[in-house]
C-alpha cells in the first residue's frame, strides 16, 4: 500500500536574530517560498503543510502553493521546540480530517541550499533500510577539542598520531536541511528521532542555514553559482 507521506515546514512570525527572517527576500522570492517549491517538486510527497502564526507567511504559503494550519501563540514562543509544532500539526489533521500520515517529511525553510532528488532520495533511504527516522548531514573530518574547567582535550582524534583530514573514519554532522521520520516515533518519543535512524548525505554547501543576513547573501552566491554553472540544482 502506498505510503501517506506529508512534508511539514514549521515558520512562526518571530525571529530573534534576523527579524522577519523565514521571509527575507532570495532570489526575488521569499525564503519561505524555495523550501516549498523543494517539497513540490517530490514526487513522494503527498501533501506539503506550514506551520505558523503568522498571518503574511500564511498568505505567502498559499501563494505558493501549499496548505496552512495555524499555529497556536502558546505553541509560537521562542522556548517552542519544533517537535511542538510537528506534533500540533499531526493532531490538528487528525481531529480535523480524520487523516494520518505515515511518515513525515520535517524541512527547516532556514536551509534553502538543497539539490532536486534530495527530498526523495531521503524518503528512499529511509524505506529501503526500513528506517524509523532519518537525519540529513555532511560529512565531518574537522579536530574537535572541548575546553572544560581551563583544560582543553580532544574529542575525536588523538593528537599524537595526528591523521590527515583525507584519513578520518567516516564521520558525518547534522545539516538541519532534511529529517524524515515515521509519524508513530514523533508520537511515541516526542522526537524527530528515534527507532531505527539513517542519515542521507548530502553535499557540504547544503551545511549553510539562515542565521544572519550575511547568510542570505551566502546563499544568494551559492544558488547564482549553480545556475550559472548549469547544474540541475534547485534555486
Amino acid at each position: 500500500m502506498e505510503k501517506k507521506i506529508i512534508a511539514v515546514i514549521p515558520a512562526r512570525g518571530g525571529s530573534k536574530r534576523v527579524p522577519r527572517k523565514n521571509l527575507l527576500p532570495l532570489r526575488g522570492k521569499p525564503l519561505i517560498a524555495h523550501t516549498i517549491e523543494h517539497a513540490k517538486r517530490s514526487r513522494l510527497v503527498s501533501r506539503i503543510i506550514v506551520s505558523t502564526d503568522d498571518n503574511e507567511i500564511s498568505e505567502v504559503t498559499l501563494q505558493y502553493g501549499a496548505e496552512v494550519v495555524k499555529r497556536p501563540p502558546e505553541l509560537s514562543g521562542d522556548t517552542a521546540s519544533s517537535e511542538v509544532a510537528l506534533l500540533h500539526v499531526v493532531d490538528w489533521l487528525a481531529d480535523q480530517e480524520k487523516y494520518e500520515p505515515d511518515i513525515v517529511v520535517f524541512l527547516q525553510c532556514t536551509s534553502p541550499i538543497r539539490n532536486e532528488s534530495d527530498l526523495d532520495n531521503a524518503i528512499t533511504v529511509l524505506l529501503e533500510n526500513n528506517a524509523d527516522s532519518l537525519f540529513s548531514a555532511c560529512r565531518f573530518n574537522k579536530y574537535i577539542w572541548q575546553v572544560r574547567n581551563g583544560e582543553v582535550s580532544p574529542i575525536n582524534y588523538d593528537y599524537r598520531r595526528r591523521w590527515r583530514e583525507q584519513d578520518f573514519p567516516h564521520q558525518v554532522q547534522e545539516n538541519g536541511s532534511i529529517y524524515v521520520f515515521k509519524t508513530s516515533v514523533l508520537r511515541e518519543l516526542g522526537n524527530r528521532l528515534g527507532g531505527k535512524i539513517a542519515v542521507y548525505e548530502m553535499d557540504d554547501l547544503s551545511f549553510i542555514q539562515i542565521d544572519s543576513n550575511e547568510d542570505i547573501l551566502l546563499c544568494k552566491c551559492i544558488l547564482d553559482m549553480r545556475e550559472k554553472g548549469g547544474s540541475h540544482d534547485l534555486e
